[in-house]
């Protein structure tokens, strides 16, 4: 085929229809090219399924790629945007969302975008990833986007013609990854490029396919870390789950830990609200931010922004949103109590989705809404007072639109949202802006903090003040959980081969073992100190009867003043969750 000399909307269709086919077809091999050994999140899944609901909204249009009344290219480039916020999972996919609409932003503004708009395209995706954070770390999807944008903008400058300007993208971003296990002591040591920033390279294989007819790379059939295979993989497609994380288990921060946070500083407190700020605003709002604190990230547009920092001064923290607008939302977390960012592994549990057995007649002043699976999961929910549970968990995130279909088909006028896990989080987050009721997010990282959250449900109160009661309950349960390793790993506790035990705390792998029974005495082991009175074991697919009675003989044997209950979860993949209270 003759190459094109400009994409039209019909040519941005086609685009991101083809990264959907490319991330479809390589995401197992990205999923499975995870540094940390248990199952967990999932970025070529999460990036993936992101771009599928940008492929649905683009359908759904109308007359075609245009709405009636508005050019074309403005009504496709909206479809990429709406379509990517509402479909963005886990953290992955919505920086995916962040670069997309960052890029339809400009291409939005002609007809038809040749060299010099889709080399500015490029440049405004990295921006708008970029402005999310104050730090941005390097060797995430961060520097692969900022390398293409560089690439792009260079050829443009010099008359290069469309294919030329891509290709310039692609050579510059597939450099820029390989050198990121140089920039990322993670990623060195797993042998391993960024997987986010793998994801992005085939963005711009979906751009050449559109404009030059060139087929996009075909997936790795067999391919794993540290192999000679890998390392010769021209398409750079591997890498390990989002990179990063606070804390040595780190399995899907938001590239990197929201692609900027600082390993290692003693700041005490962590500070989220909303801000309702101009925009012009917030370069002045940012560099106050940047004297007090780190972990810094600032998402939004539009006059609403999601804040959230680590510092030792909360006052500034706060004050610095009264200097340009009105914060809301405020929520403060003692960093030395929190339970750090635990990630639980689900799979779909389709009895969870619409089963709103038991619902009262008279709607609550305020529902909440879990994300669980597990039948048993379920039903202890429900016994807590969730009637509106959302299927997912962290190998199965759910999407904005899932969420916030729940949310908005609650009689309750207000809404308590439970993430109940970390990649999950930020989508909540975006569904607070989305609604149209008031819903508060309360920042649980896992299942038993989900439960601990509900003992504190008041639904004859606000919102607000049952956020606030529900995250300190949530704080006050320490967790672990028990899983086997997929694959061959090396850490603090030790060598760990495919098929053993792993007992995990928010620490990270505490406890490698032959079997189930000791991974999870070994766990209790280390998670149970002084003051603690009560261990929960949340029984799923894997343990058997057996296996908890010599777990609970070995609590009885060495901490015979602690009551013991144990559940019925039926959770995939973790034979034990474990509470410590």
């Amino acid at each position: 085929m003759e190459a094109l000399r400009e994409l039209g909307a019909v040519d941005v269709v086609a685009v991101m229809a083809r990264y959907r086919d490319g991330l479809r077809s390589h995401q197992e091999a990205i999923n499975r090219l995870n540094v940390y050994p248990v199952p967990d999140g999932d970025t070529g899944t999460n990036m993936a399924l992101t771009m599928e609901s940008v492929v649905a909204e683009l359908r759904a249009l109308p007359d075609g790629p245009a709405n009636p009344g508005m050019p074309a290219m403005e009504a496709v480039c909206r479809g990429v945007a709406h379509g990517s916020l509402m479909g963005a999972r886990g953290n992955s996919g919505v920086i995916l969302s962040q670069l997309l609409r960052g890029m339809t932003g400009v291409l939005a503004a002609s007809r038809s975008a040749g060299p010099a708009e889709v080399a500015a395209a490029f440049q405004a995706a990295s921006d708008a990833a970029h402005d999310a954070v104050l730090r941005p770390v390097e060797g995430t999807i961060l520097t692969v986007a900022r390398a293409a944008a560089e690439g792009a903008s260079r050829a443009a400058g010099e008359g290069a013609d469309l294919v030329d300007v891509l290709d310039a993208a692609r050579q510059d971003a597939a450099i820029a990854l390989e050198h990121t296990p140089e920039m990322l002591e993670a990623l060195a040591r797993a042998g391993v490029v960024d997987a986010g920033g793998s994801g992005y390279l085939l963005l711009l294989d979906a751009f050449l396919a559109v404009v030059d007819g060139r087929p996009l790379p075909e997936a790795p059939s067999d391919v794993a870390p540290g192999s000679a295979a890998y390392a010769a993989l021209d398409d750079s497609l591997a890498g390990q789950g989002d990179l990063g994380g606070p804390g040595p288990r780190g399995a899907e921060p938001a590239g990197s830990s929201e692609p900027g946070s600082a390993a290692g500083e003693e700041l005490r407190y962590e500070v989220m609200y909303l801000l309702d700020a101009p925009d012009e605003t917030m370069p002045a709002f940012k560099e106050v931010w940047a004297g007090i604190g780190d972990s810094i990230v600032v998402v939004g547009g539009d006059g609403l922004w999601n804040c959230h920092i680590h510092t030792n001064d909360i006052g500034g923290a706060i004050e610095a949103a009264l200097d340009v607008g009105r914060p809301r939302e405020i929520r403060v977390t003692d960093l030395e109590e929190q339970v750090e960012e635990m990630k639980w592994v689900r799979e779909s549990s389709a009895n969870l989705a619409g089963d709103e057995a038991g619902t009262p007649a008279q709607p609550h002043r305020t529902a909440v809404v879990a994300v669980a699976t597990g039948e048993g999961i379920g039903r202890i929910f429900r016994s807590l007072g969730v009637h509106h549970l959302v299927p997912g968990g962290q190998s199965m995130n759910p999407s904005t639109a899932q969420i916030l279909e729940v949310v908005e088909s609650t009689a309750s006028p207000e809404v308590v949202l439970l993430p109940n896990n970390d990649n999950i989080h930020p989508v909540a987050m975006q569904v607070c802006e989305l609604s149209g009721k008031p819903v508060r997010v309360v920042p649980t990282s896992s299942i038993v903090e989900g439960f601990a959250a509900l003992l504190e449900y008041d639904p004859e109160s606000s919102a607000d003040d049952n956020a606030l009661a529900m995250a300190d309950s949530a704080r006050q349960v320490v967790p672990g959980e028990v899983t086997r390793a997929v694959r061959d790993a090396t850490g603090p506790a030790g060598d760990i081969s495919a098929g053993d035990y792993l007992g995990l705390s928010s620490e990270g792998v505490e406890v490698v073992a032959g079997s189930l029974v000791d991974a999870t005495c070994g766990l209790l082991g280390r998670l149970i100190g002084d003051g603690h009175e009560m261990v929960t074991l949340i029984e799923g697919e894997g343990a058997r009867t057996a296996d908890t009675r010599k777990v609970t003989e070995w609590l009885a044997e060495h901490h015979p003043a602690m009551a013991v209950e144990v559940l019925d979860g039926g959770q995939p993949l973790y034979p034990y969750l474990v509470s410590v209270e």
